[in-house]
């Protein structure tokens, strides 16, 4: 009985969906190394799978289409009229493969030219600049822009679609948003040297903290969600002002006392510009999260830059 009359029986079922009906990729390439080789095992070989492997592709292949492909003989292995015709058409599915894969490829390839970053204030002066850094000696060929601003302002970013990754520092998640926590920071109260409480001898209380007018991240910020969460709500503005450097400057000169992320005032105290105040009473501590858009984990340079921050 000859290979063509061996399958004449077998009829496929014709209904379901194509994945069903059509040989996967690696089925059609083994039909064309066969049909370009003449040679089962060289086609094997060519494509690093074993003789029975490919013996056993073939026939499901031929199961699957119901018609003889390939007649086998210790000469070799021809191509029946039905596997030359079906060698035809696979080349075009081959090839049409071949033109996707290569447009996935400059898909990723333009993603990977860019990386649209959005950072709330502390995190984007205080500690994105070294993870950047690194970033740029992974990847020479990333474009970086920053976005920086308040929390809120990260969560609108990432939400619109204007940033790949971001970095918030209050004590939730915005709405729309998944995250994962980077580092831990603590926020603190500090004033320049000449103020009254820089020659306390004992912590403020909560209280004393929240009766006085401090100079204050506007709100929508991190470190004024922390704040007020630990005050009740009672925190009072002397100014309110948008960045840390802004605050951090202000303070200095005298106009006041803030509560201020401990990262961003480490220079400062070394050199006595400002005094750190002991508090009693007042959990000041916060977590730092990377976020994204809920389902879209970051991958290619957001990927990577993600993973430099638990480095």
């Amino acid at each position: 009985m000859s290979a063509t009359e061996e399958h004449a029986g077998d009829r496929p079922v014709s209904t379901g969906s194509l994945a069903h009906r059509v040989p996967d990729l690696g089925a059609l390439e083994l039909l064309l190394a066969v049909a370009r080789l003449g040679s089962l095992g060289g086609a094997a070989r060519e494509l690093g799978i074993t003789q029975p492997a490919a013996s056993s592709r073939i026939r499901s292949m031929e199961r699957r289409l119901g018609v003889a492909l390939v007649d086998r003989s210790p000469r070799g292995s021809r191509l029946t009229d039905a596997g030359a015709l079906v060698t035809d058409w696979a080349r075009r599915i081959v090839e049409a493969a071949e033109a996707f894969d290569a447009g996935a490829q400059a898909l990723r390839d333009r993603r990977d030219s860019r990386l649209r970053v959005a950072a709330s204030m502390t995190i984007a002066e205080y500690l994105l600049p070294g993870w950047l850094i690194a970033l740029r000696a992974q990847r020479p060929d990333t474009a970086v822009s920053l976005l920086a601003g308040n929390s809120a302002a990260v969560a609108e970013r990432l939400v619109s679609g204007e940033a790949d990754v971001g970095f918030v520092e209050g004590l939730t998640v915005p709405a729309g948003l998944d995250s994962a926590v980077i580092a831990r920071d603590r926020l603190i109260v500090v004033t320049a040297p000449t103020h009254a409480w820089a020659r306390r001898r004992r912590p403020l209380a909560a209280a004393e903290l929240a009766a006085t007018a401090l100079i204050l991240r506007e709100k929508g910020s991190g470190t004024r969600q922390v704040l007020d969460a630990a005050l009740g709500g009672l925190a009072r503005p002397l100014i309110e002002l948008s960045s840390t450097t802004a605050v951090k400057a202000a303070v200095v000169s005298g106009a006041g006392p803030a509560v201020l992320s401990e990262l961003a005032v480490g220079e400062e105290l070394a050199m006595r510009r400002l005094v750190r105040v002991p508090v009693d009473g007042v959990a000041l501590a916060r977590d730092l999260r990377a976020v994204w858009p809920t389902g879209h984990r970051p991958t290619g340079p957001a990927r990577d830059l993600l993973a430099l921050t638990r480095a």
